[in-house]
């Protein structure tokens, strides 16, 4: 019997509190606060004291995409993963862990408090945290979903050494338009999974090895060779791991999807288990509460950040009239010297202006195997528990973002948290990143190679959203940009020493076409004040990354 199947046989579901319920017809899709709970340190709590969340259930969505409902279904998600994100969990929710010593919350790792269910012991071992009770408790600059200031660096001890001159800094990145970046890595790795494909094809038609080089989306990854035999040599791969699966998450890139994102942050984080991490029932953390997060949870949070609005700019908000100083013409004609500039000293080689994708509908789980779970990391079947791609929810990323949609006098909608197309229909990813790893030389080399890809390489910080989301690089140390950017070494070297190069009016312009570049949500009932016509003057242009 399939999971849809059961669906029929499923007892109604407890209701949303009314004071958290987004649609009057919803109530019965989200599993009331205190289900999944199991307990907090003492009665007393449980008996004054409520849970914090209300969590969503898988099976609900999958109802809902079954029934041919998928808007609703969306929706639905959406709005749980927006709950879920701003949620101050409490003991009762089990967030934070038993770390030792009577505490909750830490923001220096303990691998020194190995006593029963303390800290070094907690399963999945944790490199960090739990060091905050709600997600945009750091993803709050300038607004909810948003970067994180330096006092929200995480401290991570990855190898449990409790040695500090081992220990690394994380700073807390932005996650507007999560799901245009995860889709792009998606495309990426279908376009060189496919070269991979035609080399074994051509090796073993003509009896003879075949080198091809990786390319996908303009940005280049090395070559394969592969032999007759159908063996592949990855020795000059570049930027990507052997599998050749574009992991665009953590500044390493070692994540492939939000849903792992998203597990990984509640672990360590906020010390949320999932249920998909640990198994049902089980208190990985000694926190005396199991279940903490459903498999409904991570699929709405992981669809709410996947619609959150892309990033846009100055240039953009003022021709919409969502400035309120207008940009002067001096202005705008230096943040457009300044886009130039950033083309002339070489930083788009990788800071690639923007990406476009042949098919810009997200769905969770993912079309790819790649990019969604063949077991859950407790080791689950994923269908099992309601999470079907031939089921799954889906939106389009050029029209369907629920923020930033905005009216006109017309009556007409700008969609300006949505993708914008180019002439031919194709979403324009506009991320200035190449979703690829590079060796940024010893200046910023950390003390441990985390995940084995080097000590000194990282994945290309995606620029847009750049102006709104200081301190910069991999721990926040470079308060201005002006400071980041000279801190780039190994193969940004030429970039770097080209900008120092610049006059000074060159210099400044470049930094005013990345202040340009920011994070925007409009007020609750803002509306455009401009006509229907009036365009945009950042349009991209001049730079073809395929």
């Amino acid at each position: 019997m399939s999971v849809f199947d059961a669906l029929s046989r499923s007892s109604s579901l407890p209701s949303r509190r009314d004071r958290c319920e987004p649609r009057s017809a919803w109530p019965a899709l989200v599993l009331s606060a205190g289900l999944f709970a199991g307990g907090g340190d003492d009665p007393l709590v449980d008996l004054l004291h409520d849970p914090a969340a209300e969590h969503a259930d898988q099976l609900a969505f999958l109802a809902l995409v079954g029934a041919g409902k998928a808007s609703e279904a969306f929706e639905l998600a959406f709005e749980t993963g927006d709950e879920l994100f701003e949620t101050r969990f409490n003991a009762l929710d089990g967030v934070g862990a038993h770390v030792g010593d009577g505490q909750r919350f830490t923001r220096v790792p303990r691998a020194d408090m190995t006593g029963p269910g303390q800290w070094a012991t907690h399963q999945p071992a944790r490199a960090t945290g739990p060091n905050a009770e709600s997600c945009n408790a750091c993803h709050d600059r300038p607004s909810d979903d948003g970067a994180g200031a330096a006092a929200a660096n995480v401290h991570r001890d990855p190898e449990h050494r409790g040695l500090l001159g081992k220990f690394i800094q994380r700073n807390t990145p932005h996650l507007f338009a999560a799901g245009a970046v995860q889709r792009t890595a998606e495309e990426m790795t279908l376009a060189l999974h496919a070269l991979r494909a035609a080399a074994v094809a051509d090796a073993q038609r003509s009896g003879h090895p075949v080198t091809r080089k990786l390319v996908a989306k303009g940005i280049e990854f090395g070559q394969l060779t592969a032999s007759p035999a159908g063996l592949v040599d990855t020795s000059a791969v570049d930027g990507v791991d052997d599998d050749l699966v574009v992991r665009p998450f953590q500044w390493k890139g070692s994540v492939p999807n939000l849903r792992d994102f998203n597990r990984g942050a509640g672990h360590n984080e906020l010390g949320m288990q999932a249920i998909e991490l640990v198994g049902a029932g089980v208190d990985g953390d000694d926190d005396h509460t199991v279940d903490e997060l459903s498999v409904g949870d991570l699929t709405a949070l992981s669809l709410y950040l996947a619609a959150q609005p892309r990033p846009t700019s100055k240039l953009e908000l003022s021709a919409l009239g969502l400035l309120e100083t207008p940009l002067t013409a001096a202005e705008r004609q230096e943040i457009r010297h300044g886009r130039l500039v950033l083309h002339e000293i070489g930083c788009s080689e990788c800071h690639v202006p923007f990406l476009r994708l042949s098919d810009a509908h997200f769905q969770e789980p993912s079309a790819l195997a790649d990019y969604r779970d063949a077991l859950f990391p407790a080791g689950q079947d994923p269908l099992a528990l309601g999470l079907d791609p031939a089921l799954a929810i889906a939106f389009d990323l050029t029209a369907d973002q629920p923020d930033n949609q905005l009216e006109r006098p017309d009556g007409s909608i700008v969609h300006l948290g949505s993708l914008r197309v180019d002439g031919h229909g194709r979403a324009l990813v506009e991320l200035f990143g190449d979703l690829k790893r590079h060796d940024m030389g010893r200046e910023l080399a950390e003390s441990i190679d985390e995940i084995g890809t080097g000590a000194s390489v990282f994945l290309t910080e995606n620029l847009w959203g750049v102006g709104s989301s200081a301190p910069y690089l991999h721990d926040g140390r470079a308060t201005t940009l002006t400071e980041a950017i000279l801190a780039h070494g190994g193969e940004a070297r030429g970039a770097r020493e080209a900008f120092r190069a610049l006059p000074a009016a060159s210099q400044a312009a470049l930094i005013a076409f990345l202040d340009n570049l920011v994070l925007f949500k409009a007020p609750e009932g803002a509306a455009l004040r401009v006509a229907a016509d009036a365009v945009p003057e950042d349009l991209p242009e001049g730079v073809d990354s395929e």
